[in-house]
Order: structure tokens, then C-alpha cells, then sequence
């Protein structure tokens, strides 16, 4: 009896010791990934620095897109670039083999808002663009965890593919729909994405759908004295549809969104204008929500037109599907996350924040650079679209949220631009690396995790067949 009492007693340890072991070995390829970010950190912050410089706007990101697939065919991953037929978008892949996991980068800049990295507004170059979303951020940290990962892979301690994709133009058109229509996500096995933000967090809630369309009218030209009569105003015809567009707030759902931008409106009062053209986005929490709001604008532009005796003509653009989140994914991060710790600030680094802050009416309590707790989604998300989303409805898409910036600053305005050119930027893409690479090792080391991830998403667009809101066609390139 007491043999077997011994014997039962060393299985139970050793099966107890085993999980110790293989959590060690996990442990140890995380601290060699989080090793490398900090080994080639000065690289990645020389990236994210160049990038800011650039400041391209979306599908002009030529200096951008060239120093990041440089940058990767220097570490050893394969390029391919001007893929998806827009010349700024790339990828890079290192390994062979299952899992494939990928890994998004973004670089594109917003128009007009150069930015010093200063406390004050203050353009770099008055009237060119600034990185008010911090995508020059986005794209090296996101580099550096791949590559941190094509290291493991090298030494042969991971197996499988990792693939970076270049994603040009999230602020505009969209640039990861057309990538998608190209079929370059299909063989991933688990996507992971990150963005600037004033928090830290593993992103448990969705954001906003959205359609982005255009709306022409088109009259008939007439003098404004001489014979008006003759004239069919095609801004009548406009400012009706705006007039109709503000009569339906008052009848959607406090989620809708709706705003437009007068593009075209006429060019001299004593000429009845031939011509107008409005651009208009509508946004709610579900891409079903949206597609009912569209029918009611549909009719509201047909109506405009008729009562203006005009032609109207809408056509959509693009337009981002809701994130579809994935909570197994999500915990997986957020263990990592708080693994990796809060991101230490030095006092310089308080006080510039709270000079923003204050500058921008908002409450000076500097930083937050603690790891929020994990949370149950909400039912409706705050305010905020991206192409990210599509991706997430063709493989299971995990994505974080690091602090760039400070507490509840203006987004896509010259704060973000102004941490993002500094040390706080810099803090915020180094732990976005660590915790992406991390993240990846668990991805690449564990089939049950990656089982699990798919299992989730498969239930959760079952019956669904992803088609990105975009024409067909090549991406509308800028003309040189």
C-alpha cells in the first residue's frame, strides 16, 4: 500500500511539474521576443520618426511604405511590394508553413495638421499633414514584433509563418478592402493589429460601421438675373439633401451617425450652377443598422433631386464593416499585457502631457499608462471606424489599444501628432511591440489557444459571406 501511495504521489508531482516546465519554455521565448524589441528599439523609433517627418497622406505614403519594406528586407522577411494595385502596399513574409500568423502595420497621415512636438499648436510646416492617429507609430511597432518573431523562427524555436502586411490608406479609401478582395488574408490562421490611443488595453469592444459615399447633382446652367427661369440649380438640389439628411436625425437610432462635407457648391453667385457634390459618411454600432439608414438616404437623394427638377447620382466609395471582436484572442493579450507591466513616465513626460491638457481644455491629469482591467464588450461602441474591421470578418483579428497620448486629448488634432514625435509615442510603440510579439509566441506555441480563437470566430460569422463596400475596380489612385 504504501508503494503505491509512493508511486501515485510522484505521478500527481510530476504531472503537477509538467505545466511548470512548459510555462517556463513558453516564459523563455517571450523574454527573448521582448529582448529583441528592446535590441532594435532605437531602429524602431528612428522608423516611426522618419515616418512622422514624411507625414503622407493615404495612398501618397511612397517615403513611408519604402522605409518600412526596406527596414524588413534588411531583417531577412521576403517583400512584395504594390500589391492589392495600390504602389504603397506591401508584404513580408519569414518561415514556412502552418500556423501563419499576421501581423498589420499602418503609416498614413491626415491632411493639415502639421505639428511641432511641442505643448502648444504649432505647425512643423503650415498647411501639410500631420500623424494625428499615430499610424507612424502603428506601422513600426508592428514591424518590430514581427520581427521579433522571424528571429524565434530563424533559431528554430518557433515554427510556422509570419507575415507583416503594409496596409496603406485607413483614413481614406480603405486600403486593407482591397487588400482583402485580393485574397491576401485568406491563409492566416490568426491576425493581430494595435493602435495609439490614451489608454492600454486588450480591445474588447467593437467599433462603428460605416458607408462613405458621394452624392452629385447635376442641373442646368442659367444667369442669375437675366433669365433664371432657364436654370435647373443643381446646389438646390444639394441643399435639399442636406436639409433631408437633417430632418432624419431626429428618426434613426441615438447610435446613427451622420456628417457630410460640401465639396462642391457652385462657383459665382450671377450663374446658376450645373454642378454640385457633397461627400457624406453615415455610421452606426452595426453594419445592418447602416445598410437600414441607407435606405432611407437613397430615397432622400431620388426626392432632392426630383423637387429640384435635378439629376442626382450616389455612389459609394468604401466603407468599414464593425469589429468583430474575438474574446478568446482578447484574453491571450490581456495576460500579456499585464505580464509586460504599465508603462513607466518620467515627470518631463507628466508635465508635457498636462500642458497639452491644458492647452486643449481638458482635465490636466497627465498619462495613464497602467493596464486597464479586462471587460465584457459593450453593447454599442463609442465613436470610431477603421479597415481593420474587414479583417476581422475573414480571419480572427486580436487588437490592442497602448497609450501614445495623453488622457482624453483631441484624437486626429496636433496633440497626437505632437506625442508621437516624442518619447510618449515612443514608450506606447515599445510596449505595442512586446505585447504583440508576445501575444504571437502564444499563438505560434499553443494549438488549443489557436483552436479556440477559430472556434469563436467560425460560430460568430457563421452564415456570413464577406463582401467589402467598395467598387469594383482598382483602388483610386491620386493622379501624379
Amino acid at each position: 500500500m504504501k508503494r503505491w501511495f509512493s508511486l501515485i504521489t510522484v505521478v500527481l508531482a510530476v504531472a503537477l511539474f509538467l505545466p511548470s516546465l512548459a510555462l517556463a519554455s513558453d516564459l523563455k521565448k517571450k523574454e527573448e521576443a521582448v529582448a529583441s524589441v528592446d535590441q532594435h528599439k532605437d531602429e524602431l523609433i528612428n522608423l516611426s520618426q522618419q515616418i512622422w517627418a514624411f507625414a503622407e497622406t493615404a495612398l501618397r505614403e511612397t517615403r513611408s511604405s519604402k522605409t518600412l519594406a526596406d527596414y524588413a528586407e534588411k531583417q531577412g522577411f521576403k517583400v512584395e511590394r504594390g500589391v492589392a494595385g495600390m504602389p504603397t502596399a506591401f508584404t513580408a513574409t519569414y518561415g514556412s508553413g502552418a500556423p501563419v500568423i499576421g501581423i498589420l502595420g499602418e503609416y498614413d497621415a491626415l491632411p493639415g495638421i502639421s505639428q511641432k512636438a511641442a505643448t502648444t499648436k504649432e505647425a512643423l510646416e503650415v498647411g501639410a499633414a500631420g500623424h494625428g492617429c499615430g499610424h507612424n507609430l502603428f506601422g513600426a511597432a508592428s514591424l518590430g514584433a514581427a520581427t521579433a518573431i522571424k528571429e524565434l523562427l530563424a533559431a528554430g524555436k518557433l515554427k510556422g509563418t509570419i507575415k507583416f502586411f503594409g496596409t496603406p490608406a485607413e483614413e481614406s479609401v480603405g486600403g486593407k478592402l482591397y487588400m482583402a478582395r485580393a485574397g491576401l488574408f485568406n491563409d492566416l490562421a490568426v491576425c493581430l493589429a494595435w493602435h495609439p490611443g490614451d489608454e492600454t488595453e486588450a480591445d474588447t469592444d467593437s467599433s462603428q460601421a460605416m458607408v462613405d459615399f458621394i452624392v452629385e447633382f447635376k442641373g442646368k446652367a442659367a444667369h442669375a438675373a437675366a433669365d433664371p427661369w432657364n436654370g435647373r440649380s443643381a446646389v438646390d438640389g444639394l441643399e435639399l439633401f442636406t436639409h433631408g439628411i437633417n430632418m432624419l436625425r431626429e428618426h434613426v437610432k441615438p447610435t446613427v451617425r451622420m456628417h457630410y462635407a460640401i465639396l462642391k457648391g457652385g462657383d459665382v453667385p450671377n450663374v446658376v450652377p450645373e454642378y454640385a457634390k457633397l461627400w457624406c459618411w453615415v455610421r452606426d454600432s452595426r453594419r445592418a443598422g447602416v445598410e437600414e439608414v441607407m435606405k432611407r438616404v437613397y430615397k432622400i437623394a431620388d426626392g432632392s433631386a426630383l423637387m429640384a427638377d435635378v439629376e442626382a447620382k450616389l455612389t459609394i466609395q468604401t466603407g468599414d464593416y464593425e469589429m468583430l471582436v474575438n474574446m478568446a484572442g482578447e484574453k491571450v493579450m490581456q495576460a500579456n499585457l499585464e505580464w509586460l507591466g504599465a508603462i513607466q513616465y518620467t515627470a518631463e513626460e507628466q508635465e508635457f502631457a498636462r500642458q497639452i491638457q491644458r492647452a486643449t481644455g481638458v482635465e490636466p491629469v497627465g498619462l495613464k499608462g497602467d493596464i486597464k482591467p479586462f471587460t465584457e464588450p459593450k453593447a454599442d461602441p463609442e465613436g470610431g471606424s477603421t479597415d481593420v474591421a474587414d479583417v476581422s470578418w475573414i480571419v480572427p483579428m486580436i487588437n490592442l489599444t497602448v497609450t501614445t497620448a495623453p488622457y482624453k486629448a483631441p484624437w486626429h488634432a496636433w496633440p497626437v501628432v505632437a506625442c508621437g514625435g516624442m518619447s510618449i509615442g515612443h514608450k506606447g510603440l515599445t510596449l505595442a511591440a512586446k505585447a504583440l510579439a508576445t501575444t504571437m509566441v502564444d499563438l505560434f506555441e499553443d494549438a488549443a489557444t489557436r483552436q479556440a480563437i477559430q472556434a469563436e470566430f467560425k460560430e460568430k460569422t457563421k452564415g456570413h459571406a464577406y463582401k467589402g463596400y467598395i467598387p469594383d475596380g482598382p483602388p483610386p489612385l491620386p493622379k501624379p
